[in-house]
């Protein structure tokens, strides 16, 4: 039993130590060629005694620790960045577009893979491929803005130089290297360019056609010298001939004489020619110049009238403005002045709203005081009012100045009495009754004030026949 338990312990040892290497070679990490090795974590410290972020290895192994440590591959793979940059101003503030091609990787410098290891661990090749061609968009531009049209066109080793050197330097600062520019084409939008490659032909084309001129006039003039010599050894050779040999002489001279005027008549005609060629190639030259500068006219009155344009934009929008804040105050004002009115208005209502709470409030209390008798109280606030009522009723005859009226009396009233006593009564009769009174303003007078009509006509009569009397 024993013996059995102690083989099952070293079993179990021995697996463990087994399972123990097997992870250990597990956790040792090599690095392809084609990467490069980050490791992160724990991993020391720099020169400066500081901790660093991580491990960069590029072509060799290493141990990764365990729950300390951690690893992940950067791939070395080249990104083509294409660039195709349009409208970027040059140093002439001329807009250019440049396609170009940009090639870029990870770099394996030491301190520029641990720039990578930083910003770039982690992002697809697509995120790294995005940041770049901003990074080399912008500087793009800032090289085109130093440099002429001239240079870029026609010393591209500078332009693609200053490019280089340029984007390269931004670049490690994230980690990458420029492993190769291509520019394509370069175009500008005013034609510039263009016109500069037409100067250039048509200077080359009478470089050639001058050229030309100068091996032809070479050749007759080596030819003429040559017949020469030939004439020369001729003459001298029949200088002893005879008479006959002498006239051949004058036939051959007289041939060679016509041969000379067609060959003088040939070489003017050439010469003509090119001189028409060569005036033909500085008009074409001349046109080539006389199109560039109207297109920098043309640019130029089109920057003119968009800088005047943008002025008057601009003052519209001031006048715009200006008459929106003027509605604005008017419409303050109107509504300041709309707030004033309803105020007073509302402060007019709430006085006669309290004027006729505080009668209701008053008749309410007189109610009460009657007994709750609503007549009663009627005939106390009637009895209050009497005064004035009679009051306005002797007001209708007081101004009359009876005393200065003459009176020429006839005599002749109906029923014994005289016109004027008939006068006096009508006179006090138009007088409203002040039961009618109340009856028009929808009231009942009460019975003791009433009275009956009978005894209202005596107390009518008897007045008049006071006043009578009295007169």
């Amino acid at each position: 039993m024993t013996e059995t338990y102690g083989l099952i312990l070293a079993t179990v040892i021995v697996v463990i130590i087994f399972s123990t290497i097997v992870a250990l070679f597990a956790r040792y990490k090599r690095c392809p060629s084609d990467k490069v090795l980050v490791v992160y974590g724990k991993v020391g410290k720099n020169v400066e005694g500081l901790n660093q972020s991580s491990k960069c290895i590029h072509g060799g192994a290493a141990f990764v620790w365990p729950v300390i440590q951690n690893y992940r591959f950067l791939d070395l793979t080249p990104l083509s960045i294409e660039v195709n940059l349009k409208n970027a101003l040059s140093k002439q503030n001329i807009r250019v577009d440049v396609p170009s091609r940009f090639t870029v990787g990870i770099s394996t410098e030491p301190g520029i893979m641990q720039n990578a290891a930083e910003r770039l661990l982690g992002l697809q090749l697509t995120e790294i491929q995005e940041l770049s061609k901003d990074i080399i968009f912008g500087q793009l531009r800032l090289v085109i803005a130093t440099m002429d049209i001239e240079e870029i066109n026609t010393d591209r080793d500078k332009f693609l130089a200053n490019v280089t050197a340029n984007v390269e330097a931004e670049l490690k600062k994230i980690g990458l290297r420029l492993i190769n520019v291509n520019v394509t084409d370069i175009n500008d939008e005013s034609g510039y360019i263009e016109a500069l490659g037409k100067e250039a032909a048509a200077k080359a084309v009478n470089d050639a056609k001058k050229s030309v001129a100068e091996k032809d006039r070479d050749g007759s003039i080596g030819e003429a010298n040559a017949q020469r010599d030939q004439r020369v050894q001729v003459a001298s050779a029949n200088a002893t001939a005879v008479e006959g040999e002498n006239k051949s002489k004058v036939i051959v001279a007289n041939s060679e004489a016509e041969r000379r005027e067609k060959q003088a008549e040939a070489n003017r005609k050439a010469e003509a020619a090119e001189k028409v060629q060569a005036a033909k190639a500085l008009e074409e030259a001349y046109l080539a110049e006389q199109e560039a500068e109207l297109s920098r006219a043309k640019k130029e009155r089109a920057t003119q009238e968009a800088d005047v344009i943008v002025h008057a934009e601009v003052e519209k929008q001031k006048i715009e403005i200006n008459a929106e804040a003027e509605a604005e105050e008017t419409r303050r004002k109107a509504k300041g002045e709309a707030d004033a009115i309803f105020a007073k208005m509302d402060a007019e209502a709430r006085g006669m709203r309290e004027i006729l709470t505080k009668q209701a409030e008053g008749f309410e209390k007189l109610v009460k005081a009657a007994g709750d008798n609503s007549d009663k109280a009627i005939t106390m606030m009637i009895a209050d009012k009497l005064p004035e009522l009679v009051k306005i009723q002797v007001e209708a005859i007081k101004g009359i100045k009876i005393d200065k009226v003459t009176v020429w009396d006839s005599m002749g009233g109906e029923k014994g009495t005289t016109s004027t006593a008939n006068f006096l009564s009508g006179m006090l009769k138009s007088i409203p009754p002040l039961q009618d009174m109340f009856k028009m303003a929808g009231m009942e007078l009460p019975n003791y004030l009433a009275g009956d009509k009978q005894q209202n006509n005596d107390a009518y009569k008897d007045a008049e026949e006071t006043i009578v009397e009295e007169k």
